[in-house]
């Protein structure tokens, strides 16, 4: 099986693809939408895509090229990320001068930078970032990259996770051209869709009451201008639970009564680790426990 992912090897994307799918062949293409003209004209069967980044948020790109995708979400992976300070071989940390790397990936370190006193250069990307510094050959660069680019371009790691945040992690999503069939006994599952509200007054507080009155929990909502005006008329939601559980059957119900379109893009299973991010340790120790 072939899955995509935007970025040079090495990138984060494809330590999610391994991560996730550590049999399938990973392959690397330029921009998010190589990769998902990929999936569309059948050259792989899945492309794992970032979709927001608890530190920097969402990544604006996909949630624009979501709507007019022809794909289907049917997974998603949370992958934490961990920064390393890469060099040539044989290089000392009090040699480096300036560190390469993705503008969010230098935000997310910038403690270490200053520590350090190393000057921001701003690459194309990360794993990018390590392939140019190590066909440079000048010891006073560096890369800030992951473990696995330090592997790919033959560079040594000098310091290790030298993000600021430990709580750095990015989720991702799987995209294919078939949606994949998941029943509510299989576990928690997310169920992603599109809608375009109708043009009346309130015409989204109408739209979404249904999931507030239906005990529905909903995780996303982003809006959307289109027709080149400056207005949101068109949203990308996500919300607990699966079409045929009655509540949210009759959440949908509800919302396609107030919208102009609804389009369900996918419902998968929910990532493990969503237990432990929405659901703080401090809830969990609140909660009764069994037979009271």
């Amino acid at each position: 099986m072939r899955i995509v992912f935007q970025g040079e090897p090495g990138a984060n994307s494809h330590i999610a693809c391994r991560d996730h799918y550590p049999d399938a062949e990973a392959v690397p293409c330029a921009t998010f939408e190589d990769a998902f003209f990929a999936v569309e004209e059948g050259d792989a069967e899945l492309a794992m895509i970032p979709i927001e980044n608890s530190v920097a948020g969402r990544v604006a790109d996909i949630h624009h090229l979501l709507p007019d995708a022809r794909l289907h979400i049917t997974g998603e992976h949370f992958l934490p990320i961990h920064h390393q300070l890469l060099a040539l071989p044989g290089t000392a940390l009090e040699d480096v001068r300036s560190a390469q790397s993705h503008v969010m990936a230098l935000g997310q370190c910038r403690k270490f930078m200053r520590q350090h006193g190393l000057r921001a250069v701003v690459g194309a990307d990360t794993a990018g970032s390590a392939r140019q510094i190590a066909q440079l050959g000048d010891r006073e660069q560096a890369a800030i990259a992951s473990a696995l680019a330090a592997e790919v371009y033959g560079l040594e790691i000098l310091a290790s996770d030298i993000e600021d945040e430990a709580h750095n992690t990015t989720r991702f999503i799987t995209l294919a051209k078939e949606p994949i069939t998941v029943t509510p006994d299989d576990g928690p599952c997310v169920t992603a869709f599109i809608f375009r509200v109708r043009n009346v007054s309130a015409a989204l507080f109408k739209a979404l009451s249904g999931f507030a009155t239906n005990s529905v929990n909903m995780t996303k909502l982003e809006s959307y201008q289109t027709g080149g005006q400056f207005f949101a008329t068109q949203f990308y939601a996500e919300i607990d639970g699966h079409p045929e559980d009655r509540p949210v059957a009759l959440a949908l119900e509800e919302l396609e009564f107030f919208s102009a379109e609804l389009r369900i893009i996918g419902t998968f299973k929910a990532d493990a680790y969503r237990a432990s991010i929405l659901e703080p340790e401090e809830n969990r120790a609140l909660r009764p426990s069994p037979g009271v």
